[in-house]
């Protein structure tokens, strides 16, 4: 067994591509950060920069480094490459508040000439809020979630290395705009929450319940791929299934219970004192 895991070390190859964006918008964001804070201290503290960071870091961890070897072996580290694209990676990176610090982050010349012209196109403006209306945002992050893990797409990203990076694209950029609409981040306006939202996260829960009980239970492999493939703690394909299954319920429905039961206490807590102040007459 360990001359095999060593052996899904040895096959890893960094993607140079990958580390270098990665660096890059780590440079941009902090140049940028070092800019607003000079205006904006309390708006961006320390934690903004370290938790946008942390962001890179993980998106790295999953897609950059040997876990994505990993991933192409096992269907549980696959499982857990997808959380933290999907869960992990995107929360973080909106809470760092990037859309200010990457703007001013970048070269005049590339934020003049390239940036500022699409910022200021009304349809382009109008369609980027419009993707992050709830029912939008929901259905575009469940609808791609679930059609990429229907057996042929799955097994087709695994088996073309140029699909597999559209694959993450989409996970990256769909959990974006589902994470968008509850963090809000600045300058987007003001964090409304609402019951709404509860429903909002609840509802996606359900499909990633319905996905992974679909999997645990399964009598048979999904995915013909994880057949052929080795794998490098000799697990059986339909064991390796069920452990990815369990990891996605579990840990997939604590990323999205744990923000609901937060704007649950928010919303109950005006609630309550409210109550307290009408029994005082007030």
């Amino acid at each position: 067994m360990a001359a095999d895991i060593q052996s899904t070390f040895d096959s890893w190859e960094p993607s140079y591509w990958l580390s270098t964006m990665v660096v890059v918008t780590a440079i941009v964001y902090f140049r940028g950060w070092l800019a607003i804070r000079k205006t904006r201290p309390t708006q961006f503290p320390p934690w903004r920069l370290g938790i946008f960071l942390s962001s890179l870091a993980v998106l790295w961890l999953a897609i950059g480094s040997p876990m994505d070897e990993f991933a192409d072996a096992m269907l549980s580290a696959h499982m857990i490459e997808h959380l933290l694209l999907m869960s992990v990676v995107p929360p973080l990176a909106l809470l760092g508040n990037p859309t200010v610090p990457l703007l001013r982050g970048l070269p005049r010349w590339v934020l003049k000439y390239l940036i500022g012209p699409l910022l200021r196109i009304r349809s382009l403006r109008k369609f980027t809020h419009w993707l992050t209306r709830l029912r939008v945002a929901w259905l575009i992050m469940n609808v791609i979630f679930l059609a990429w893990h229907v057996p042929a797409a799955y097994d087709f990203a695994l088996e073309h290395e140029g699909w597999h990076i559209v694959e993450h694209m989409c996970f990256l950029s769909a959990s974006l705009i589902f994470w968008w609409p509850i963090i809000r981040p600045w300058p987007t306006g003001r964090r409304v929450y609402t019951w709404g939202l509860i429903l909002y996260l609840l509802s996606a829960d359900v499909v990633n319940t319905g996905l992974s009980a679909f999997l645990a239970f399964c009598t048979r492999p999904m995915y013909p791929y994880y057949l052929a493939e080795p794998n490098p703690f000799h697990m059986s394909p339909l064991a390796d299934q069920v452990l990815g299954a369990v990891i996605m319920w579990v840990m997939g429905s604590l990323f999205f219970l744990v923000p609901a039961m937060y704007i649950t206490l928010k919303l109950i807590k005006p609630e309550r004192a409210r109550t307290r102040y009408s029994e005082y007459g007030i």
